[in-house]
Order: structure tokens, then C-alpha cells, then sequence
């Protein structure tokens, strides 16, 4: 199974449901946005984990600051506003409360045409579009953490880039979801989001 499709069965049902409260709308237009955001999110972290430094700086940012997290937790802290008081670990409170810098690490100088692109993918107005993604972006970096590291194998950058890159791939062979990732990606025409530099320090996910 993909991490794209594991990650919306996780996020299937009552986060589906909280998620759609959050953006004031239906639940079918939560989820129809779901579906196209997170191989958006997740395809971009595939390019950019094949970048100079790209694998190695995510990397660390999963292993130091993800690591642990749980989609609900994560889920209930940002719908929550970064507030870890309503029993909810520091951890996932700091996860979310930087949920604009992953942003901007994810998508660099083209996080404002990413939210373009779903926007007029999924319908949803500006603030909601940005409300979404914020969601899940440390959603999806709770999602890679606990899969790289909450197994026995030992987890190496070389092979984030691997499965990451070998994702990239799916999703843009993917009508609806590899169009959308494509045109983000080629807006200028080298293929890159242009964040090797914000990538140099992988504390730098947490701390901008």
C-alpha cells in the first residue's frame, strides 16, 4: 500500500469529520480535499528528499521532532491551536504550532501557488485552503516518522529518499493528483520547489 492511500485510510471517519467542522464544510468536501492535498504534500517531500541534503535534513527533522507523534494527538493539537493543555503532549503541540514552517520548508518560494493549485482543485476559499494544509502538513510528517521509525529495521536517509522518491513517481503518474503535483513542480521549469537552502538544517522544520 502506498503512503498516500495508508494515510487517508488513517484519516478516514471521525478525522474526516473533525477536519470538516475545522473548514466549515460537508464531510464529502472535507475528504474530496483531503484526497487531493495530501499527495500534494506528500509528493513535494518526495522531490525535495532528492535535493542535495534534502533526505538527510528531513531526515532529522522526523527522527528529532516527529518521532513518537500520533496522528490523533497531532490531529487534536492543531484543531486545538497548538493547546497541549487538554492532555495532549508538548510534543504534538509544538508539531502543530509549526505547522506554517513545515509549510514553508515543504514548499519554499511555492507555497502560495500550492494553496492556488488545491484551491481551485477542491473549491475551497483562500483561508480554507491554508487552514487545510496547515492540518496536515505535521500530520503527514507524524505519518513518515512513525513509518520510518516504529519499526525494527533500522531507518536510513537513503532510504526516505527511496520510498519518497518511488511515491513522487505514483502520484505523478496519477491523473487528477500527478496533474496537480506536476503543475506545481514545473511552473518554472526545473522541476524543484527551490528550497535546498531551508533544507540545510533539518532543526530548521520546527524552529523557523
Amino acid at each position: 500500500m502506498n503512503l498516500v492511500n495508508d494515510l487517508l485510510g488513517q484519516l478516514s471517519g471521525a478525522p474526516v469529520q473533525q477536519v470538516s467542522q475545522q473548514l466549515g464544510v460537508d464531510p464529502g468536501t472535507a475528504e474530496s480535499a483531503i484526497q487531493a492535498a495530501l499527495p500534494m504534500l506528500i509528493g513535494a517531500l518526495g522531490q525535495n528528499a532528492q535535493q542535495p541534503q534534502g533526505a538527510e535534513a528531513l531526515f532529522g527533522a522526523l527522527q528529532n521532532d516527529h518521532q513518537g507523534l500520533d496522528i490523533g494527538s497531532v490531529l487534536g493539537a492543531v484543531l486545538g491551536g497548538g493547546n497541549s493543555s487538554a492532555g495532549l503532549s508538548p510534543q504534538a503541540g509544538m508539531a502543530a504550532a509549526a505547522a506554517p514552517a513545515i509549510l514553508g520548508h515543504i514548499f519554499g518560494g511555492k507555497q502560495q501557488a500550492a494553496e492556488q493549485t488545491l484551491g481551485s482543485a477542491t473549491g475551497l476559499n483562500s483561508p480554507q485552503t491554508r487552514m487545510l494544509m496547515q492540518i496536515l502538513a505535521p500530520i503527514v510528517m507524524a505519518y513518515l516518522a512513525k513509518r520510518f521509525f516504529g519499526g525494527q529495521q533500522a531507518a536510513s536517509p537513503t532510504q526516505l529518499q527511496s520510498v519518497l522518491g518511488q511515491e513522487q513517481e505514483q502520484i505523478r503518474q496519477q491523473p487528477g493528483a500527478g496533474g496537480l503535483l506536476g503543475n506545481l513542480l514545473d511552473q518554472d521549469g526545473d522541476g524543484q520547489l527551490g528550497i535546498g537552502d531551508a533544507l540545510s538544517a533539518a532543526s530548521r522544520f520546527l524552529k523557523s
